[in-house]
């Protein structure tokens, strides 16, 4: 049994902030603080954070929150990483950076992912579990044999953020199975760097971390110790993958159970017991802990058509504008959208995939296309689920979080597409949440995550059922939305 007066501090390294979560020993979230993880975007496709940047909003909010457990008269008992996945950098002999953290939005490497897909890229997506993309660190990889010879030589080892910061924290820099499984370059099967995946990368396995279990631990050094107001050899839990917390994070790690996010962009995922993708390599396949694996895939297109479509209609507020599309009926009278305004991930995995609208007449106005794109956004995650259980695992309950849920419009498309009805569940501790919940785990005080008690997850606090007619009209269009993609593939070639 936990001792009440202890917290366990779940640190979240996302795309836009920095979050640690403190999580008592009844696990629950007593309180959260947040700093801001600025992402520099540039020309020719760059998105990329500032090691050091991120490093000192960590530890800044990492002080905070020590101090708050204090101020509640709770003892820290632990670490533990959430972080984003795809990031990648490069560290010298010394550890020190040469390059920024290349984040999952950079798509510098576009051009090199089309190359390796056509080069075998299936046999690499069922090898890893994860698509060739441009979000990948193997294609990253390999886009820096080609385009940096020098920086690649000067090299001493690759590894995403994540890695260096534990490592800075603990002097160890390792790999957790989970960010691993989202490179493309870890054999699913063997939990080992694969060596095909190497070859394509260009890069040796001496170049990149040791690989180690989620729950792995190491003590927090006396220097960082003393930064953050910590104990020297406090354990530091190597963490996971935030999209696998995610899930850990909102209870949707048993059978059948998916999660849902929606925000600007969108995915869907589901917990099992081993790894697998689908015959037609349409979802990602990644490491959680305890031998649990999440299926899924994530849309890049979700809140924002919204928000594109109220800045293209003369800037009218997008709260106005959903409330018209509202008043449209399902199916948007004939017109369908292809809402791939920034590409798409799942479950095309095509950066070049172009939005459209098709079949406009007359008489559609703003609200059908704004209905019809988030009808498109609802298609997209249909075709998601239904490509997560073509790999036998069955989606049966849905529990949703994300801001975009909160229109009434966005959470019954939704309920429509899928075909079931959608728990909208409070997230605001979010993948930190389901970080200290694995440290918790990892500091033993459960044999296993599904082993932790049914109360630690709130229940959905609304259920959005799906509308029979809404849901038969998009099931009906679904088939056209797929051959319209194609179509348009073909001619944008």
């Amino acid at each position: 049994m936990n001792d009440a007066g202890e917290a366990m501090l779940g640190i979240d390294l996302g795309t836009t902030a920095t979050k640690v979560v403190a999580v008592d020993a009844a696990y629950r979230p007593v309180s959260t603080v947040e700093r801001p993880a600025p992402l520099r975007t540039g020309r020719h496709g760059e998105a990329v954070h500032d090691p050091a940047t991120v490093l000192a909003a960590v530890a800044d909010a990492v002080r905070e929150s020590a101090a708050h457990c204090a101020h509640l008269g709770l003892t820290v008992r632990g670490l533990s990483f959430s972080a984003a996945l795809h990031t990648l950098l490069a560290l010298d002999s010394r550890g020190e950076p040469l390059t920024p953290a290349l984040s999952w939005a950079d798509t510098r490497a576009a051009a090199t992912a089309r190359r390796l897909r056509a080069e075998g890229g299936d046999a690499l997506h069922r090898a890893t579990g994860t698509p060739v993309h441009p979000m990948a660190p193997l294609t990253k990889l390999a886009w820096f044999a080609a385009h940096e010879p020098d920086l690649c030589g000067r090299a001493a080892v690759w590894c995403g953020m994540k890695d260096y910061v534990l490592s800075r924290f603990t002097g160890r820099l390792v790999t957790d199975h989970s960010c691993a499984s989202a490179t493309g370059l870890m054999n699913l099967r063997t939990t080992d760097w694969h060596g095909s995946a190497l070859e394509a990368a260009g890069v040796s396995r001496e170049r990149l971390p040791d690989l180690v279990p989620p729950t792995a631990a190491f003590p927090l050094l006396p220097g960082p110790a003393a930064a953050l107001g910590l104990p020297a050899g406090l354990p530091v839990v190597a963490g996971a993958g935030d999209g696998p917390l995610a899930n850990l994070a909102v209870g949707a790690i048993t059978p059948g159970t998916a999660a849902l996010s929606l925000g600007t962009s969108g995915a869907l995922r589901v917990v099992r017991d081993r790894p697998d993708v689908d015959d037609r390599c349409r979802v990602f396949c990644y490491h959680l802990a305890d031998g649990l694996w999440v299926l899924g895939g994530a849309v890049s297109n979700a809140g924002v058509v919204a928000q594109w479509a109220a800045e293209s209609f003369g800037g009218v507020d997008v709260a106005d504008l959903l409330k018209e599309a509202a008043e449209v009926e399902p199916g948007s009278e004939g017109l369908t959208a292809l809402p791939h305004l920034l590409g798409e991930r799942a479950p095309w995995w095509d950066p070049d995939a172009r939005g459209a609208l098709v079949g406009l007449r007359r008489g559609h106005g703003r609200a059908h296309m704004t209905r019809a794109m988030i009808e498109g956004v609802g298609q997209q995650l249909a075709l998601v689920r239904d490509s997560v259980v073509a790999t036998g695992a069955p989606v049966g309950s849905v529990r949703a979080t994300g801001g975009a849920l909160r229109s009434s419009l966005w959470a019954e498309i939704v309920a429509a597409a899928l075909d079931m009805p959608v728990g909208i569940t409070d997230d605001t501790a979010g993948s930190g949440f389901g970080a200290a919940l694995l440290g918790w785990r990892a500091l033993g005080t459960v044999p296993g995550l599904s082993a932790l008690p049914a109360d630690v997850w709130s229940r959905p606090h609304r259920t959005v059922p799906p509308d029979p007619v809404a849901a038969r009209r998009m099931a009906d269009a679904r088939p056209r939305a797929e051959r319209l993609y194609s179509a348009l593939r073909e001619l944008s070639a």
